[in-house]
């Protein structure tokens, strides 16, 4: 497995650049995986990986993009629960590139 060096510390990653132990995550390399993704994170980014951690916590499944958009649009409300606003916020896929930044696994379902 390839390994990443983020700020001083190896971290294990697939082939396609996720973390390998959940556990190990933290906001370096959410900030890491982002700069690896081309996203800038912002508030609106971190909530939703945020989201992603608590609903991992909860189901132990990294959700594929429909169940993402209806469960944040039940917690935080239809402005944010919509393939628009998710896609402005993650253009390479809302679910694929929200869930490395989040460090979980590639959701089920993602090519």
């Amino acid at each position: 497995m390839p390994m990443v060096d983020i700020a001083g510390k190896d971290y294990e990653v697939d082939e396609e650049g996720y973390l390998v132990d959940l556990s190990q995550w933290n906001e370096d390399v959410a900030r890491y995986m982002a700069v690896e993704e081309k996203v800038e994170m912002t508030e609106s980014h971190w909530e939703v990986v945020n989201f992603l951690r608590e609903y991992y916590a909860e189901y132990q499944i990294a959700p594929a993009v429909r169940v993402l958009t209806k469960a944040i649009g039940k917690k935080l409300g239809p402005d944010k629960g919509n393939n628009k606003y998710l896609y402005e916020l993650f253009p390479y896929g809302p679910a694929k590139q929200a869930c490395k930044i989040a460090g979980l696994p590639k959701p089920t379902g993602c090519i």
